[in-house]
């Protein structure tokens, strides 16, 4: 278990140096940009947004917190990096779209507000923290009995090693080099060992494709290299 915040102070300079470029679809965010819609559409199809009150952690500049508010939910967004919160409430304010976001530690939110939520998303953040489990019993906390946790990582193997490091950031430079750290990256009998741990049930596990040159993403059955998990908390247990 992680001593002290469950924070890389390296991985929240990384993420606010880039915060001005966050929005620019053709920018070092560009996956994210392209994904965003196909992500959208999984949790909306797995657990509903409109008049959901929905939690975004690790919502960075707010590309997804965002997404969903527009789809009808009623949306907090956290993050530790204060750049690309401040990227993300401007351009909330220059959209239009109505967001929260607060400046917290999800371990402290899952303190002070247990059960607040329909609704917990954590994409493409997990495999950024020094102790991933801790978070996810930090989302069980927070989701409401029978509320839906729904979480994006990589896969942890060869192929995800190839694809996701080397070819996402060296080759084909989606993505600035040092993104991913290949330890980091986690497999889905670890999460699934990790949510099972902190009470939840396993509702869906999803892979995530992209090719970059069409600029394409859609939901698969294939896990290898990225891949979403839908969990539930049962409306009978509380989480540990």
């Amino acid at each position: 278990m992680q001593n002290g915040p469950n924070v890389d102070p390296a991985e929240i300079s990384k993420f606010d140096a880039a915060a001005p470029r966050w929005w620019d679809p053709d920018g070092e965010f560009r996956p994210l940009h392209d994904l965003n819609p196909v992500r959208l559409d999984y949790i909306e199809a797995r657990a509903g947004l409109a008049g959901k009150v929905a939690l975004d952690v690790g919502c960075g500049g707010g590309l997804l917190a965002e997404g969903m508010a527009r789809r009808g939910a009623r949306v907090t967004g956290i993050d530790l990096a204060p750049e690309a919160l401040a990227v993300a409430r401007l351009h909330a304010l220059e959209s239009g779209v109505s967001v929260e976001y607060r400046q917290v530690t999800i371990e402290s939110l899952a303190e002070s507000s247990p059960g607040a939520f329909d609704l917990v998303t954590c994409l493409e953040m997990l495999e950024h923290v020094p102790d991933p489990a801790a978070i996810v019993a930090a989302l069980a906390r927070l989701a409401r009995p029978g509320g839906h946790i729904i979480c994006s990582t990589i896969n942890r193997n060869a192929k995800a090693f190839a694809l996701a490091i080397v070819g996402a950031e060296y080759v084909l430079r989606l993505l600035p080099m040092g993104t991913h750290q290949y330890a980091r990256l986690i497999r889905p009998s670890e999460i699934t060992r990790w949510a099972r741990g902190a009470g939840l049930e396993l509702a869906g596990l999803a892979g995530l494709e992209y090719d970059p040159l069409p600029r394409k993403a859609r939901v698969s059955a294939d896990v290898s290299v990225n891949y979403l998990a839908h969990f539930r908390r049962p409306t009978t247990a509380t989480p540990a």
